[in-house]
């Protein structure tokens, strides 16, 4: 596979990961599709195995998808540029420390432009709160899913 089919599967893969941040969206099937398509182009063991582990997680998080609270933006009281940018957070901290970076990012992000909206610490935190209940549980559990998948893949690009 030539670098620049390796760098439209990462921008497609990027492009499915702040997919999931926008409801309506269907950011988990364009992160499968980009593994999709480089494991037809790359067709060694190793990108197959990313391809079956990959469709196996994210079965799983749609599967788990009912049990997880309804996203509700509106309820949360906070301007839709707060979420998005805690979706931000947790894609690039994802990458900064791997595996637990994006749950920090992600509450991270979002409590820093709290914070700076609203004023003051407690404000922020109470924010922060609102929003984990109204959407972030289920914002989150489907990004970090397709991030494991982003992360395997890239995993088998770099070290493959």
């Amino acid at each position: 596979m030539s670098v620049w089919q390796l760098v439209a599967v990462g921008l497609v893969m990027l492009l499915g990961l702040l997919g999931v941040l926008v409801p309506g969206v269907p950011g988990q099937a364009i992160v499968w599709a980009a593994v999709l398509w480089w494991a037809l182009t790359d067709v060694t063991p190793l990108a197959w195995g990313v391809l079956m582990g990959a469709t196996a997680l994210l079965l799983l998080n749609q599967a788990l998808k009912p049990l997880l609270p309804p996203r509700r933006p509106r309820e949360t009281g906070a301007p839709r540029k707060t979420l998005t940018l805690g979706g931000i957070g947790a894609i690039v901290c994802f990458f900064v420390v791997p595996v637990v970076g994006g749950v920090v990012g992600y509450v991270g992000a979002v409590y820093g432009a709290e914070r700076l909206r609203l004023g003051s610490r407690e404000a922020g935190w109470t924010s922060v709160r609102s929003v984990m209940r109204a959407t972030g549980y289920s914002v989150l559990v489907e990004l970090y899913a397709c991030l494991l998948v982003a992360g395997a893949w890239l995993g088998a690009v770099i070290w493959g």
